[in-house]
């Protein structure tokens, strides 16, 4: 039976397991977790066997990470 959903819709959790995680960050779970061990992302909290994300953390990672500067397929687009 699925858990009831608490929060308020415009109160996003603190803490959130891989999949939403790698969702937040906009990725699938197993380039989400390539980027945890070389530390593009942050490290898990452990709640007594769970692994959780903080939210924050995973925003600051991704801020972090560098910009794409080169060209990209839109630039040459056609419309």
């Amino acid at each position: 039976m699925a858990r009831a959903n608490l929060l308020p819709p415009s109160l996003a959790p603190l803490g959130v397991g891989r999949e939403v995680a790698s969702q937040f960050i906009g990725i699938s779970a197993v380039k989400f977790d390539e980027m945890v061990r070389d530390g593009r992302m942050p490290k898990p909290k452990r709640i007594d066997g769970r692994k959780v994300w903080d939210r924050r953390d995973l925003e600051a990672h991704f801020a972090a990470l560098p910009e794409d500067r080169g060209p990209n397929e839109w630039d040459n687009a056609t419309i």
